[in-house]
Order: C-alpha cells, then sequence, then structure tokens
C-alpha cells in the first residue's frame, strides 16, 4: 500500500445536552463494527478533556475506496439511525492526506 492512498478523517460530534451517554454508547458499537471493515486501519473514539459532550473519532483508512464503502456500509448507516435527534448540531468531517516526516512510526497516523 502506498502511503499517499490513504485516507485519514476526523469526526467531531457534539452530544446534546443530557445525551452524552446515549452518543458514546452509539460510537462505541459502532467501534467495533467497524474494526471489522476492510481498509479499517485505525477506527479510535475519544472524549473531550474539557468537553465531555464532545467526541472525535480517528479513523484511518487503506484507500478512499474503503473509506466510500465504510460510508454506505450497515454499521454507519445503524449509526446514524442511533445518533438521529442526539447531536447538538451536525457532525463535522476533516478529510486529510498524510504527510509523513522522520520516523515512520512517529511521523504518521
Amino acid at each position: 500500500m502506498n502511503q499517499t492512498d490513504v485516507v485519514v478523517v476526523i469526526a467531531t460530534l457534539q452530544a446534546a445536552e443530557g445525551k452524552e451517554s446515549q452518543v458514546e454508547e452509539a460510537l462505541r458499537t459502532a467501534v467495533r463494527a467497524v474494526h471489522a471493515e476492510p481498509g479499517c486501519e485505525r477506527y479510535a473514539l475519544h472524549r473531550g478533556s474539557s468537553s465531555p459532550s464532545t467526541f472525535v473519532m480517528v479513523e484511518k483508512w487503506a484507500s478512499g475506496q474503503a473509506l466510500r464503502v465504510h460510508g454506505k456500509g450497515p454499521a454507519l448507516a445503524e449509526l446514524g439511525k442511533t445518533l438521529d435527534g442526539l447531536l447538538a448540531k451536525p457532525m463535522d468531517l476533516q478529510f486529510l492526506t498524510p504527510l509523513p516526516d522522520g520516523d515512520p512510526q512517529l511521523g504518521a497516523l
């Protein structure tokens, strides 16, 4: 695999007030399902240290094609249904192209 094929995604979600535990459980369920998807190299859930209602998913996909398949897959469809009405605002997605440098283990996700 060529490093330039890799796609990194940062997905930020803001839970509606009082819905934090429901959002967390929905995301945890998605994590377990997505880990089995072809091309998934990382799908890691984080919570904001200073904002417990903010959740950040750090994703790494082997290719744009793997990400497109994920986007149309059952795990994301189910997550979308489950999160309906639980978010304070629409999810923010950032799509990134890695620019590795230095130590191969430290200079790239």
